[in-house]
C-alpha cells in the first residue's frame, strides 16, 4: 500500500495542530515538536503534516511570503460524520467560505472553510 503525506507550512504548528483536531473532533493533545506535528486517525494513519515555515530548508517551505499558503492547494477531507463535523467547523471560523450544498458530480454532502494559515480545507461526506 501507498500513502500520500500531505505537508503544510503554518505559521504556529500547535495552534494548527489544535484546530485540526477540533476539526476532526479528536481529542486534545499537543504535536510531537513545536516544528513539526502529524495528525493522525485512530488507526495511526496520518492526515495532515503541519511543518512550521522557515524549519530544515525546504524549498517550498521557506515563508510564507515566498508564497501564498494554499495556492494550487485544495485540503480535500472525506469524514464519516458530516453533521458533527460541520458543527465543530461552524464553533472554529466566524463564517463559512462554501455552505453545506451537494456536489452533483459526486452526489455527496460538501462545505469549505478556511484554515488558521488561510489554507481552504472541502470537507465532504464519505456517505452520498
Amino acid at each position: 500500500m501507498k500513502r500520500t503525506w500531505t505537508i503544510i507550512g503554518v505559521t504556529d504548528v500547535a495552534k494548527s495542530f489544535k484546530w485540526y483536531r477540533a476539526l476532526f473532533g479528536q481529542p486534545d493533545g499537543a504535536p510531537a515538536h513545536d516544528y513539526f506535528g502529524q495528525l493522525t486517525d485512530d488507526d495511526g494513519t496520518v492526515l495532515l503534516c503541519l511543518h512550521r515555515w522557515g524549519d530544515h530548508d525546504h524549498p517550498t517551505l521557506i515563508s510564507p511570503e515566498s508564497a501564498t499558503p494554499g495556492n494550487g492547494l485544495l485540503l480535500f477531507f472525506r469524514v464519516d460524520d458530516f453533521a458533527a463535523t460541520l458543527e465543530r467547523a461552524r464553533s472554529l471560523v466566524s463564517g463559512l467560505e462554501q455552505e453545506p450544498d451537494v456536489n452533483p458530480a459526486t452526489g455527496t454532502r460538501e462545505f469549505a472553510l478556511h484554515d488558521p494559515d488561510g489554507y481552504y480545507v472541502m470537507i465532504s461526506d464519505l456517505i452520498a
